[in-house]
């Protein structure tokens, strides 16, 4: 039986690079060298693994972007959505670290804020690392995402441009080496999670839409 992994196309370089040099130096002889190189492309093997997965269909419902642990659930004022609620997700490195989209919609615009890489977890995180922030408008709703860079995380990815349409699940984008996904909702929206939940993305329904 074959098993098929499926892996974010950034990740490609941080695997094969360090398995080439890894197998170079064993054919070389250098055994004891290759194996912090070969250490190294199974950990990005691991890190930028992009699994598929059964997107659920659930009416009005907000589903995670991304894997991790819900860090907080606050009422805020957002420029896109107006008055909302925002979960927040942290990611360790040994979550998957793509990130979905959480509703069906056109992306209306991105927005990439430079800034510090303070711990992800940290509450000054969400005004001062390095973010950037998607805004989806839904059928029934607008909806932000922010992906913000962590202490570790220096490249924040995001692949869609504005006028893009995206399914609900659909990958958007990826943070490398652990971070922070936000995800800000229409107040009122019914939050079907609570902090320390673990979520999945393009699975896990935070909240739905009234």
């Amino acid at each position: 039986m074959s098993v098929k992994v499926s892996v974010a196309r950034e990740g490609w370089p941080f695997i094969v690079i360090p398995g080439v040099l890894g197998a170079g130096l064993v054919l070389a002889g250098r055994r004891a060298l290759a194996l912090p190189f070969a250490a190294a492309s199974l950990a990005s093997l691991g890190f930028f693994r992009d699994p598929e997965r059964e997107v659920p269909s659930v009416p009005g419902g907000v589903l995670s972007p991304a894997d991790g642990r819900v860090l907080s659930v606050d009422a805020v004022e957002d420029r896109f959505v107006g008055p909302a609620v925002r979960v927040a997700i942290f990611l360790s490195p040994l979550d998957v670290h793509v990130n979905r989209a959480p509703v069906a919609g056109l992306v209306v615009g991105t927005v990439y804020s430079r800034g510090r890489f303070l711990a992800a977890y940290r509450s000054e995180a969400e005004d001062a690392n390095e973010r950037c922030s998607l805004h989806l408008q839904g059928d029934a709703a607008r909806v932000t995402v922010v992906q913000i860079a962590g202490v570790v995380a220096r490249r924040i990815v995001c692949r869609v441009r504005p006028g893009d349409k995206l399914t609900a699940g659909e990958r958007f984008g990826m943070i490398r080496f652990g971070s922070r996904t936000d995800c800000v909702m229409p107040r009122g929206t019914d939050v079907r999670v609570r902090v320390g939940d673990r979520v999945t993305g393009g699975i896990t329904v935070l909240g739905l839409l009234t």
